[in-house]
């Protein structure tokens, strides 16, 4: 790996533990204002004290998460968008560039691809040519892959996120983010036939706290590097202290009884 792309990546992934925990926060362009990214400096400075290792967010956002001062968190530049609004809502377009997500200051950039989709061509030419720049610059590249669309029956299907994890290793992508299968089993054989890292997506919010860490904890006994991982963090009634608890299972490799000792 160039030193350069190594830093870029340590600057997201906890070089002590390879793992690493992102909170997106594009939710905006997709759903709107919704609760707990309607101010982003604050949202960001609470996942800074909470301990995440990065946020991921749009470009027209990243000057008002910049807080200027306390710890430093990383910055993931998301360069794909559609709207709920659209009649076509997975279908989505690039809208950034790697060059200007790198002039912004970005570690690291994201894009998002619904296999399944009548649009899946453009979109995997689009993955086609971020991952060509992303590593012409040495700046990490994460793609978030999901089964979406008319043929899909069941997007956690153990075979299916399989494939969207494959597609994104296939063709470049430095982290692959899909959902998580919901067992161990299933979910180790995807991070087998991955040879990128593999974070789980979070979803729809889960019914209680126990849950949300049971599924972060499964996922890294099977192989799985973190998560990434929005709604189910920001808009918990204590954001802060869910973070700690999920930083204590994913990087001091706490069970879910210590991670939930610790919120009380």
């Amino acid at each position: 790996m160039l030193i350069g792309k190594l830093i870029r990546t340590e600057r997201i992934f906890n070089r002590d533990t390879g793992r690493t925990i992102i909170v997106p926060l594009d939710h905006g362009v997709s759903v709107g204002p919704i609760a707990g990214i309607e101010n982003m400096r604050d949202t960001v400075t609470t996942m800074v004290e909470g301990g995440a290792n990065a946020v991921l967010m749009h470009k027209g956002v990243v000057p008002c998460g910049h807080r200027a001062k306390g710890r430093d968190i990383g910055l993931i530049v998301h360069l794909s968008a559609s709207t709920s609004l659209s009649p076509f809502p997975n279908a989505k377009t690039l809208v950034c560039s790697v060059e200007e997500a790198i002039r912004l200051g970005a570690d690291a950039v994201s894009t998002h691809i619904n296999l399944g989709d009548e649009t899946e061509s453009r979109m995997l030419e689009d993955l086609g040519r971020i991952t060509q720049s992303a590593a012409s610059w040495g700046i990490p590249m994460l793609a978030m892959i999901y089964a979406r669309g008319p043929k899909i029956q069941n997007e956690f299907d153990p075979t299916v996120v399989a494939h969207c994890a494959r597609v994104g290793m296939e063709l470049g992508a430095d982290v692959v983010k899909v959902p998580y299968t919901g067992d161990k089993e299933s979910f180790a054989a995807v991070c087998r036939g991955c040879a990128v890292p593999v974070v789980i997506a979070g979803g729809p919010k889960t019914k209680n706290t126990r849950e949300f860490l049971t599924m972060i904890r499964h996922s890294l006994d099977a192989g799985g590097r973190g998560l990434s991982v929005g709604r189910n963090i920001f808009q918990d009634k204590n954001p802060r202290k869910l973070l700690q608890a999920v930083n204590h299972l994913v990087h001091d490799d706490a069970s879910i009884d210590e991670a939930m000792a610790l919120l009380g």
